[in-house]
């Protein structure tokens, strides 16, 4: 039978607090520097957050498809629900992109994203738990890990310009990437084509490690998260971590800390009873995620944001300086739909996909 497990729930209401953190300063002009992501190379701790939430993605495929697996419920339907449920995301995903390049006038619509990810990477994660045995599901690990390596050394540069990534990209998305040069014909999307190679693979490992979890082996999944990320930070000499990228280092390191996180998580909240801080945001993460993402361009394209922020927090300035001003709104910000979150789950309304 499957498992819901508080730990769980609440690691991932934690990464979408973070998320909203992250995603929603006040003024982009005055960020504290943990609070952005790596320029290129190297690993901050907002560079964390994506990757948490997909290795907690791979978990709840463990904690919930695989025993009604072993119970043998029939697979067809399994996949069935699967590919409709990552169909239902990557929907979502394409009409809040939609909805900002409608309200906020972008130049170009984005055809990639978080959501779209997230759906590709669920449906690949899904499908594996369901048609490979954990034996299996390890040995595609390794081979995805060292058979994307293996592209991105084999190739004359991962850097940004002329990397195997933005050529894949500026052929197949063009003006539909996040990044678009009209001048130059030259695109880059950090969710594009290419790195969702690295992002399954985190999926994947989660899924590994949350049948550790399944089966009450705690120490197993701290030791797996230990081996994991210093095998990334080893690696990382000859294959740098890359978040846009999605490097295998970068799944080795951010996993290894994900598994880490999660078995801490499971000790202190299952075993040890300790409240499940952040369970409100889990239970409803993409309702959640999807509601600030509206809030936001409603915001921003209303012109509203600048007026809000002037006059509601301008008084912080001369307090904090304009980077805590900044800071004060996103924890705001994070606060109001923690709210939500909260009276969300006091009436047991939960939405899911």
């Amino acid at each position: 039978m499957s498992r819901r497990l508080d730990s769980v729930d609440a690691l991932r209401g934690l990464t979408v607090a973070a998320m909203l953190l992250v995603n929603n300063p006040g003024d982009w002009g005055h960020v504290y520097a943990p609070l952005e992501h790596s320029a290129w190379h190297g690993c901050t701790p907002t560079d964390l957050i994506f990757p948490f939430f997909l290795f907690i993605v791979g978990v709840s495929c463990a904690l919930s498809l695989v025993p009604r697996v072993e119970a043998g419920a029939a697979p067809g339907p399994l996949r069935a629900g699967v590919i409709k449920r990552s169909l239902r995301i990557i929907g979502l995903g394409l009409v809040l992109h939609l909805l900002a390049w409608w309200l906020m006038q972008r130049p170009e619509f984005r055809v990639l994203g978080v959501l779209q990810r997230i759906g590709l990477c669920f449906a690949f994660t899904g499908l594996v738990a369901l048609q490979l045995q954990q034996r299996g599901q390890w040995v595609l690990l390794f081979a995805l890990l060292l058979g994307y390596g293996a592209l991105l050394q084999g190739d004359a540069t991962v850097e940004k310009l002329s990397s195997l990534a933005q050529r894949i990209d500026t052929a197949v998305l063009g003006r539909f990437a996040y990044e678009w040069d009209a001048k130059s014909g030259i695109a880059f999307d950090p969710e594009g084509l290419l790195s969702t190679l690295g992002a399954m693979s985190t999926c994947l490992l989660g899924l590994l490690c949350g049948d550790f979890l399944r089966r009450g082996q705690g120490a197993l999944l701290a030791a797996a998260g230990m081996g994991a990320a210093v095998l990334g930070l080893l690696w990382s000499e000859w294959l740098p971590v890359n978040k846009q990228l999605w490097t295998p280092t970068f799944v080795l390191w951010t996993g290894g800390l994900a598994a880490l996180a999660l078995a801490a998580a499971h000790w202190l909240v299952d075993v040890r009873g300790a409240p499940a801080f952040g369970r409100a945001f889990g239970i409803n993460a993409i309702a959640v995620y999807s509601g600030a993402w509206t809030a936001t361009v409603f915001l921003e394209g209303f012109d509203w944001m600048a007026p809000l922020y002037a006059r509601g927090f301008g008084w912080l300035q001369g307090l904090i300086g304009p980077h805590g001003q900044s800071l004060a709104f996103a924890v705001c910000f994070v606060l109001a739909f923690g709210l939500l979150a909260r009276w969300m789950q006091q009436r047991g309304l939960v939405i899911k996909l």
